[in-house]
């Protein structure tokens, strides 16, 4: 049975466990630090459910396949392979099933996958946990975790239910997946204010976050579905999958293109009766036209040019999971990214050293031991400058991080602000090797707010402190200056002061450091060893900027899109990236700040302030709702369980691939491989890219159809016999068109895809100037196979219709190379640019060849040998189609040299 919502074990509804002591929290829960009885773990276990998240009912196999057919333009395709078989035409009817059937495969294929998201979550809780039970330690399996129960937490362990923190010893929880925080948190009991944000609730370890150094002991205070993942997991399961843009389109495509087809289909043969044809020469007249206005090759090319688009998208780090998200990223308005490791390296590293004597700056960025010490930008030495070397020296020895070379690079074992310390040091020139071992240690927690570690020194003991540096300088009497130890004044304490809040005003994570020789017989404790210290200096650490997320935030100005970070970090210090990165913003808004402004004013808000801090996963959902009101396309970058219901709600969510969890990769339309913003930027351009193609080869395809249609009505309106048979319509159609539309969707990006705004998502992929432009060509193309037509069905009515439907292709040939692009001629974009073309277009040619001279395809497609002289007749005719486009295009660049148009709203 689930757990009652709202209601604590003894029925009352829940209290804020942070804000309760450990005695109040084990009375509320009903146990002592004995544990729970085995009786009354059962007995609760029956009341409460197992700890485990409840599932959503997924989809079969069989569901998601037939989901693929869920599109208008697919099934006008059914209804007109069904018409077709109906009135005797079984090989058109088998040819539009085949790629109706394949079009679905492909979908299938690329998103059986999809919808996964509470299947990563249950991953992430662990498998076994220790708990206390009569009295004794005994390992269980997690799912059998009730509120109540004591549980022990170790050094590596997910954290299997949300805990209140009774105990602890150097506890420190990796909450990132939660809460987005990039650095460990410490842990320790005691009560703490009502209301304390999520993130700061230092005396609760929240399920499926890892302990990464020390140990503790808990109460178990909400499982399953009652803990704060199980909240997040709730919220993904509420959260609906949006349709994206290019799908809207194509439905919207799909329901014109088969109201025409009916309507003309309807007037030709209500004319053809008026003018007294037979009824089924006019019902197969009627069919040709369907056959005509309906482009059938159109999904599977818009499958195929997406699927090809997915490869590409993967040579730049953008791993695709949804076939239609590749296109949607090109229409990205607004880019809600993570601020760790995505704009930033996610490796701390320390920038500046502030001792008594000096202040220098240290250069290199990352894990890498490589960098210089700059004073006033001229490189030092720092061992030779006593003060910034003890302090090198006490930061190295009062630590537990190492660094290693591994394939791939650097990397720190341990946490990364005491990674970076270590760098620091390995830049200077300094190693533990000749250290001896330590003696004692008092280990730092979020009360203490410090570390001690005590090593033998010069003919005693010396003890090596780090920790924030208002403490250290409230527990030092003295500080280093000039190799030796002075007293340290008022004055220096509040000179000292003022310098950290300059360093935290500029984003930077500041650690002191200080150290003291000990008196001979002192006994060890903390409060005997922690005072009386040498104030040595501190350190200025940050996660220093991806080198190319500058540019990359530059281009998305460039390109119209928005840029926002949202972080679980601190303000200060997400502003500084931002300001670094050139994200322009009027300051850093949090959470909490977020909360207590209504939806118009956050609207208002939102246009000029682009930092969010300390943010939830209910502010994600709500920022991505408050900008969709502007019919905005939304990516949703993440890598947490926070951050999956948001990236399920986004138009495209983007999951990291290296610091992703499961949970968000699940949830996700897109995984950015590299975790690098530079990525998105890239995926973007491939994006633009793939719809300027798919509005190509649309309204290329649209064109020809129209050719189709201008031909049989006019052929008809004239009294001519019928121009084209169905099968003819339906291999060009589906073949000759096909392979010419998919090397369209291979036509390099325009040089300025990225200085032109985004597309407005509500509109169609077909303008008004492509309507017309779809008109005046399909009507050329019309028109001139009704004139090869003529000159020649008078004679041999099998010839003629050989004539007309090889010289359509012939004629559409041309016209592909018009719709290479809406603005330059060929000469400005290069004939040889996309070879892919040239070949389709040489394909085409000779298996129109075969059509015409091998008998067995004679007979399928009823028609006869040409002579030579009529391909070089119908290839002068279709000559004047491009050149006209190409004199088009060249006045309109005249007239306006500095259009920026969209191609696709051309």
């Amino acid at each position: 049975m689930p757990v009652p919502t709202g209601e604590s074990a003894g029925g009352r509804p829940l209290p804020d466990w942070h804000a309760l002591s450990a005695e109040e929290v084990r009375r509320e829960v009903g146990t002592d630090p004995a544990g729970l009885s085995t009786d009354e773990a059962e007995a609760r276990l029956q009341r409460y459910g197992k700890n485990v998240l409840r599932e959503e009912a997924r989809e079969t196999r069989l569901q998601v396949f037939l989901r693929q057919f869920k599109s208008i333009l697919i099934v006008i395709l059914i209804i007109a392979a069904a018409v077709s078989f109906f009135v005797g035409e079984a090989l058109d009817a088998a040819a539009i099933l085949i790629i109706v059937v394949l079009n679905a495969i492909l979908g299938y294929t690329q998103e059986w996958q999809a919808g996964e998201a509470i299947e990563a979550l249950k991953k992430m809780l662990v498998q076994h946990a220790v708990v206390v039970r009569d009295g004794e330690r005994r390992e269980i399996d997690a799912a059998g975790i009730v509120p109540g129960d004591v549980v022990l937490l170790e050094m590596g362990e997910r954290v299997p239910a949300d805990i209140y923190i009774a105990e602890a010893t150097s506890l420190e929880v990796d909450e990132a997946p939660l809460t987005g925080e990039s650095s460990p948190v410490d842990k320790a009991p005691g009560r703490l204010p009502a209301g304390t944000p999520l993130a700061e609730r230092s005396n609760m370890a929240f399920a499926g976050t890892t302990v990464t150094n020390g140990r503790g002991r808990g109460v178990a205070v909400a499982t399953g579905m009652q803990t704060e993942f199980g909240r997040i997991a709730g919220l993904s399961q509420r959260v609906a999958d949006e349709t994206t843009p290019l799908a809207r389109q194509m439905d919207r495509l799909g329901r014109d293109l088969g109201l025409i087809a009916l309507g003309i289909a309807v007037l030709v043969v209500a004319i053809g009766l008026l003018q007294q044809r037979g009824l089924l020469e006019m019902f197969l007249v009627g069919v040709s036209l369907a056959v005509a206005v309906i482009p059938e090759g159109l999904p599977a090319v818009v499958t195929l040019t997406l699927a090809i688009g997915i490869k590409t998208m993967m040579r730049r780090n953008c791993l695709i999971r949804h076939l239609p998200a590749s296109e949607t990223l090109g229409a990205v308005s607004v880019i809600c990214t993570d601020k760790t490791g995505t704009l930033t390296r996610n490796e701390m590293t320390v920038v500046r050293v502030r001792t008594a004597d000096t202040e220098v700056a240290v250069t290199g960025a990352g894990y890498l031991p490589m960098g210089a010490f700059l004073l006033e930008e001229k490189p030092v030495d720092p061992l030779a400058d006593p003060g910034l070397r003890q302090f090198l020296r006490t930061v190295l020895l009062c630590n537990h991080a190492s660094l290693a070379l591994e394939e791939g690079g650097w990397r720190i074992l341990g946490t990364p602000t005491e990674g970076a310390l270590v760098v620091a040091a390995e830049k200077a020139g300094l190693s533990r090797d000749d250290a001896a071992e330590p003696e004692r240690e008092f280990s730092f927690n979020s009360t203490r707010k410090r570390m001690t570690i005590v090593y033998p020194g010069d003919g005693g003991y010396v003890a090596h402190v780090k920790g924030a540096p208002e403490v250290l300088l409230a527990r030092s009497s003295r500080v280093l200056r000039e190799g030796a130890a002075v007293p340290l004044t008022e004055e220096d304490r509040n000179a000292i002061l003022r310098e950290l809040e300059g360093y935290a005003s500029q984003g930077l994570r500041v650690l002191g450091a200080a150290c003291r020789p000990l008196p001979p017989g002192i006994e060890w404790t903390a409060d005997t060893v922690e005072t009386d210290l040498v104030f040595l200096g501190f350190a200025g650490i940050v996660d220093p900027p991806r080198p190319e997320a500058a540019e990359a935030i530059r281009l998305c100005r460039s390109a119209g899109i928005d840029v926002i970070m949202i972080t679980g970090d601190n303000p200060l210090t997400a502003y500084a990236v931002a300001r670094d990165l050139g994200l322009s913003s009027e300051g850093a808004m949090t959470g909490a700040e977020l909360e207590a402004l209504g939806d118009d004013d956050l609207e208002e808000r939102l246009k000029t302030t682009k930092v969010l801090s300390r943010v939830t996963a209910e502010h994600k959902l709500r920022v991505i709702d408050i900008l969709s009101r502007d019919r905005e396309i939304i990516a949703m970058t993440g890598d947490g369980v926070n951050d999956a219901p948001a990236l399920k709600k986004a138009s495209i969510g983007i999951a990291m691939g290296i610091k992703g969890t499961d949970a968000a990769r699940e949830s996700s339309d897109m995984v950015l491989m590299d975790d690098n913003f530079a990525s998105i930027v890239a995926g973007v351009q491939e994006g633009r890219r793939e719809y300027d193609n798919i509005a190509r080869f649309t309204r290329y395809l649209l064109s020809s159809n129209v050719g189709e249609i201008v031909a049989i009505v006019g052929a008809l309106l004239l009294g001519l016999p019928l121009i084209l048979i169905p099968v003819q319509i339906l291999w060009i159609n589906l073949v000759t068109d096909g392979l010419t539309a998919l090397a369209l969707g291979l036509e390099p990006a325009e040089r300025d895809v990225m200085q032109r705004r985004p597309r407005d998502p509500q509109e169609s992929i077909l303008t008004r100037n492509a309507y017309a432009v779809i008109l005046v060509l399909g009507a050329w193309l019309g028109l001139l196979t009704i004139y090869v037509f003529m000159g020649h069905y008078a004679v041999d009515l099998d010839r003629a219709r050989t004539m007309a439907f090889t010289g359509l292709i012939i004629f559409e040939l041309y016209n592909v190379l018009n719709f290479r692009s809406f603005r330059y001629p060929l000469h400005r974009i290069g004939f040889f640019s996309n070879p892919a073309l040239l070949l389709a277009i040489l394909g085409s040619l000779v298996l129109q060849a075969l059509v015409v001279y091998v008998p067995i395809l004679q007979a399928f497609l009823g028609t006869a040998p040409l002579a030579l002289a009529d391909w070089g007749l119908l290839a002068l005719l279709g000559l004047p189609v491009l050149l006209a486009g190409e004199i088009y295009k060249v006045l309109r660049l005249r007239r306006a040299p500095g259009a920026e148009a969209s191609p696709a709203a051309s």
